[in-house]
């Protein structure tokens, strides 16, 4: 009879130690799942490529910003809503423009997004063609 209670003991010793072992991979997995946002850092996405050949002066930037604590425009600080939306308007210069949109995070990482814009006024066009 002895023999029947130790072989119970043993059963439920292992038992333990194989739900103490999915508990702790369930938590490492867990806390890797919470940490992607640290590793990933700032993003920002825009929410379509603008063309770069435009003749309105005015263009319209939206995109979202994730991780982020700070978002700026040409180094004009904008915001976004609570799901991290932006919009955005861009007034372009005759001919060229660079346009920078920088985010950081609150561990000071940075991530820039660099596009470009040639403005062309409606009535250089006619006058050419």
């Amino acid at each position: 009879m002895p023999q029947l209670t130790h072989n119970t003991l043993e059963l439920s010793s292992i038992l333990k130690a194989i739900a103490a072992v999915v508990f702790l991979c369930l938590a490492v997995f867990y806390v890797f799942f919470q940490a992607r946002f640290l590793v990933t850092g700032p993003q920002i996405v825009l929410a379509s490529e603008p063309a770069t050949q435009h003749n309105d002066r005015v263009l319209k930037l939206e995109g979202s910003a994730y991780n982020i604590t700070h978002l700026w425009l040409n180094d004009r600080q904008i915001f976004t809503d609570e799901e991290g939306n932006f919009t955005e308007a861009l007034v372009l210069e005759n001919g060229y423009t660079i346009t920078t949109l920088r985010a950081k995070d609150r561990y000071g990482r940075e991530t820039t997004v660099v596009r470009s814009y040639v403005y062309t006024p409606a009535s250089i066009i006619k006058t050419n063609e």
